[in-house]
Formats: C-alpha cells, sequence, structure tokens
C-alpha cells in the first residue's frame, strides 16, 4: 500500500511562482520570510506528513469514531498524533507569535496544510477550525476574550468548533433558534441544539471552544439578529485552567460516507440552564464575524480539493505503474500506464491538480499582499481578486476532486471498487468537500450575485485583463489561441447574460453551477498557461519536469478548456427547461 509523499518539486516552484507573481519580495515584513524558508519548512511538513499522518489515513476511515455516554473516542493513534502536531507547532504556523504561533505568511502555509490534507484530511479537519476561530477572536474579541482563549487555541491546548447549523434551518442561518440570554454580569446563557459540528467534542484537548451562533430576546428577525458567543465545552478559571463544565453535551456523531475519522457531532447547549457564553464583537453582528471563519473554511475546502486529487492522482501512478495486463504495439504485456486512454486519464488528474494548486497558492499569496503591504491599492485590487476568486475554487476544486477520484478509481478497474486498495476511501472522502461550508449552488450564487453583478462586473473585468496581459505576452501558440477564445466567449457571456440588466434572476440561478464550472476551467487554463510560459524560460535547467508543464498546458487546452466553453454555452441557452418541467 503506498503511503503519500508531499509533491516537493511540485511545491517548490509553485509556491516561487506564487511569491514572484505577488512580488512579496518587496514587502518589508516578509523579508525575513523567503524562499528558502520556505523550501525548509515544506522539507519538514513532508517528513510530519508522510511518517505521521498518512499512515493513520485507513487506521482513521476503518475504525471511526466511537460515542458513548455523551464522549467521542478517536481512533488509534489519533490522540498521540495530535500531541506530536501540537507540540512541534504546526497548528499556529500562521498565527502571531504573540499568542504562540510562528507568524508565518500564508504563501508559507498553504503547501504545508496542502500536505495534511492529502496525508490524512478527516485528521486535521480541526485545523482550519484553529486557524478562523483565531482569525475571528483577532479582529472582533475583546483584549479579554484574547487574553482568556487565544494562546491556547494557537497553541493547540484547546480546540475550535464550528456551531452553526440546526435540524431545521440547514444553510439559512437566518432561521437558527438557538438562545442567547444576558445574565447580569455580562454573560449569556446559552440554549439550543447544534447539528453537524467538526470536532465538536473529542478526546485529544483539554478544552474545545464552541464558537456558536445564537440569537438574544430582543433581537431582530433574520440573519440581522444572529450574535457570536464563545462557549468553551469547560468554563475558563481567572488563571486560565479548565474549570467547571459548561452544560455542553455532545448527543452523537454522525455515521457518515467518508472522514469517518473525524467527528462530526450534534450538541445541545444548555439543557440544566448551566450554558455560559461570552459575546464576540457586537450584538447582532455575528454573521459577519463568522464569515471571516467561513471565508477561511472556503479556501480551507478547496485545498481539501487539491490534496484529494494529488492523493487520487499518487495512488492512480503507482498501480498503473505495477499492474500489469493487456500488450503494448510489439503484442507484449505492459503495464497498464501504457495504455492511452490510462494516460489520458493520469494526464487528466496531473493536469487539473497541478493547476488548481497554482491557484490555491496564489490566493495565499494574494491573502499576504492583504496583510502585509502598505499600499493602500494594491491591498484593495487583492481583497477583491480574494473575494471572486474564492467561491469559484472553493467550487471548482472540490468538484473535480470528485470527479478525478473517479478516474483514479477507473485507473485501478475493478480493483478500485474494493476496500482494500484504499482508493475508494478518497472518493468517499471527497464527496463531502462539495457541500462543506455551502453547496457549489450556494457558491455560484455568490459568485454570479454577489462577486460579479453586485460590483457591475469590475472584478472579473480585471481578472479577465490579467489574463489577456498573460495571453499577449506569451509567444503565440495553441495553447494560448485557445485560452484567449475562451476569455473572448466568457467576456460576452458577461455582457449579454450574466451582467444583463434585463438578466431573468432565477434562470441565471439555474446556469450559475455551470458558469463557476466554466470560470474555474478556464482559471486553471489561464494558470497553466502562464506557468507554461515560465517553464520555457526554464527549461534548460531542467529539461523534463519543465517540459512536463508545457505538455500539462496542451493537453488541458485541448481536453479540458472545452468543457469550459461548452458550459458557458450553456449558460447562454434562453430555455433550458428547469422552469418549464413539471415535477
Amino acid at each position: 500500500m503506498m503511503s503519500y509523499q508531499a509533491p516537493y518539486k511540485d511545491m517548490q516552484w509553485l509556491v516561487e511562482q506564487a511569491y514572484q507573481t505577488q512580488q512579496l519580495g518587496n514587502l518589508e515584513s516578509l523579508q525575513d520570510f523567503d524562499l528558502d524558508l520556505a523550501n525548509a519548512i515544506i522539507d519538514e511538513a513532508n517528513k510530519f506528513a508522510s511518517g505521521v499522518l498518512a499512515p493513520l489515513n485507513m487506521v482513521g476511515d476503518e475504525e471511526g469514531c466511537k460515542f458513548s455516554d455523551g464522549q467521542v473516542t478517536t481512533p488509534t493513534g489519533w490522540k498521540d498524533a495530535y500531541a506530536q502536531f501540537r507540540d512541534s507547532g504546526w497548528i499556529g504556523l500562521a498565527l502571531p507569535e504573540e499568542f504562540g504561533g510562528q507568524g508565518l505568511p500564508k504563501y508559507i502555509a498553504q503547501p504545508v496544510n496542502e500536505m495534511w490534507l492529502s496525508s490524512n484530511l478527516a485528521f486535521v479537519m480541526f485545523a482550519a477550525l484553529a486557524q478562523g476561530g483565531s482569525e475571528i477572536l483577532l479582529k472582533f474579541a475583546s483584549d479579554e476574550l484574547k487574553a482568556r482563549y487565544l494562546t491556547q487555541i494557537v497553541t493547540g491546548e484547546w480546540t475550535v468548533a464550528m456551531a452553526l447549523t440546526e435540524p431545521n434551518a440547514g444553510s439559512d442561518l437566518g432561521a437558527l433558534t438557538t438562545k442567547a440570554i444576558p445574565q447580569a454580569d455580562g454573560t449569556y446563557q446559552i440554549k439550543g441544539q447544534k447539528i453537524y459540528i467538526t470536532y465538536g467534542e473529542h478526546d485529544m484537548a483539554d478544552n474545545i471552544v464552541h464558537l456558536v451562533l445564537a440569537r438574544t430576546p430582543d433581537a431582530p428577525a433574520g440573519s440581522r439578529g444572529i450574535s457570536l458567543f464563545a462557549v468553551p465545552k469547560y468554563r475558563v478559571n481567572e488563571d486560565g485552567s479548565c474549570g467547571e463544565f459548561n452544560d455542553i453535551r455532545c448527543t452523537g456523531i454522525e455515521h457518515k460516507t467518508g472522514l469517518h475519522g473525524s467527528p462530526t457531532c450534534s450538541i445541545s447547549y444548555g439543557d440544566n440552564d448551566a450554558c455560559v457564553g461570552e459575546l464576540i464583537g457586537n450584538l447582532n453582528q455575528g454573521l459577519m464575524a463568522m464569515f471571516v471563519l467561513m471565508n477561511e473554511a472556503r479556501l480551507s475546502c478547496g485545498m481539501q480539493g487539491v490534496g484529494l486529487s494529488e492523493l487520487a492522482l499518487q495512488k492512480a501512478l503507482q498501480y498503473s505503474k505495477e499492474r500489469v495486463q493487456g500488450a503494448g504495439a510489439d503484442g507484449q504485456r505492459v503495464a497498464i500506464i501504457e495504455h492511452p486512454d490510462v494516460k489520458r486519464m493520469l494526464l487528466n488528474l496531473r493536469s487539473e491538480s497541478f493547476a488548481l494548486r497554482s491557484l490555491g497558492y496564489q490566493i495565499a499569496a494574494l491573502i499576504d499582499v492583504t496583510e502585509q503591504s502598505d499600499d493602500e491599492a494594491a491591498v484593495k485590487a487583492a481583497e477583491k481578486r480574494i473575494a471572486l476568486l474564492t467561491p469559484i475554487f472553493k467550487g471548482f476544486a472540490t468538484e473535480q476532486a470528485n470527479e478525478l477520484a473517479g478516474d483514479a478509481i477507473q485507473v485501478y478497474g475493478g480493483m478500485g471498487f474494493v476496500e482494500e486498495t484504499g482508493i475508494a476511501q478518497v472518493m468517499r472522502d471527497a464527496r463531502i468537500t462539495t457541500i462543506y461550508e455551502g453547496t457549489t449552488g450556494v457558491q455560484s450564487k455568490d459568485l454570479v450575485h454577489r462577486k460579479i453583478r453586485m460590483d457591475q462586473g469590475q472584478a472579473i473585468s480585471e481578472l479577465l485583463a490579467a489574463m489577456r496581459v498573460d495571453i499577449a505576452q506569451a509567444p503565440e501558440n495553441v495553447v494560448n489561441k485557445r485560452l484567449s477564445a475562451a476569455v473572448d466567449q466568457l467576456a460576452q457571456v458577461l455582457d449579454t447574460t450574466v451582467l444583463s440588466p434585463n438578466a431573468d434572476l432565477a434562470q441565471l440561478d439555474a446556469v450559475a453551477v455551470p458558469f463557476l464550472n466554466a470560470m474555474g476551467g478556464i482559471c486553471c487554463a489561464w494558470q497553466l498557461a502562464r506557468l507554461a510560459l515560465k517553464a520555457q524560460e526554464s527549461k534548460a535547467q531542467d529539461e523534463e519536469f519543465f517540459g512536463n508543464v508545457e505538455a500539462l498546458a496542451e493537453f488541458y487546452s485541448a481536453y479540458k478548456l472545452p468543457l469550459a466553453q461548452a458550459a458557458l454555452t450553456t449558460v447562454t441557452q434562453e430555455q433550458n427547461g428547469v422552469d418549464a418541467y413539471q415535477f
């Protein structure tokens, strides 16, 4: 059984490209965080990912978590691995040193996160929660709350759980009913039920800080009346130690299709009217605060798609080299990697994961610009680009992870349908990623209505302009001709359909997912075209590696870009039958 190994050379080069493209070397605050440091950290993280986390991946899948009398027991080896993860400082990698983190920029943290997600996604689900939860507290919490919670979260002494969803509300957060009743001492009594809470209960850390969305008795209706509260499993004493139990009870864990090692909990708050929460930020602004964590989680979900796609590629590639079946042109039996259709599937896996990795690393570098640059115009431009790319990256990367897992299983043939090979786990684990933090439909509506129509197409016009600059700079070839045609088609669809003042909004909702998929495919083709140009410039250094980068761009433009263009055609169809059909 193969064990995951980080695609170190790919990561190293794509980190360098992101660093240079976003001109991070010009930022004074990042002078101590150069590419040499990035490479050293990536190398060290690979040792932990391949040596500690990857061997536990199938263990977690086979054993799952156990629930008994309100307590959750994680799979064999989970607690020890968490202790190593915590003690090595990986949790606070990109969090402030002031609170026990390492303070590294996002462009370095992104490839490290990818390794965790590839090697054992179920295990590291808590990591994005720690990152996002800490950022919420840093931005919105009072100094008192920061002192009470941040160091313990950043160092991994305590974990974070995100409590949003309720049984009757689903994605409609405005319909939640969990109560927060003001108390004389300034705290709030929390009472209600939440579901689908990742790591809401477990045995790996001393305390769990639940970030709970709730509404006060006089709050406005809908999403305008939601507030956010810090609700620890154990109350925090004055000296920072864990105090008495805070009336938070796990009522069960979900029996899921995949990610068996990650406990997904149902939680009841305040069964005995003794659950105490502390307000984070201002009343009725909880959704705004929670969006910090949700945006972090959406980008993390996109990287989950990348990580699982890479894992699927590695498994399929190794199997295809070992499995001998059929004959080659000379009549001799060959490994199945010699068969053209298998090569096509492997190239599909390779090109898509490579392109999406590049896009994810560029987004991370853009985040560094927003956090580190003193140039207001550059910060504003980066914020707009991140906002536009986030739903595309989350939606497309996770959808592709599902498709690519299917391709990997197809490479295995019948053995892909057998659990012992491990490839089926990738398919099962990937399935939830398109649903996490808003389904692809939710991401698509966000893209079309909030990120494009709301700003009258300014951000997407700037993105297309950047694509055209890159196309113009590259030598004229088939790859760029095809990409140029796709960009022109996208611009036309924007003008005639998506941005039309007379657009039927319901009709746009019906074609929003094909539009997001088209955007994802064009963004990936753009990344590969840019990388192919860079590869041409560096080919003398390593002809095989950089020659392969050019080949990936050619494959993608020939096989995948037409799918994006076909999706754009779907968007412009006047009648799609969605409303005409009667169920």
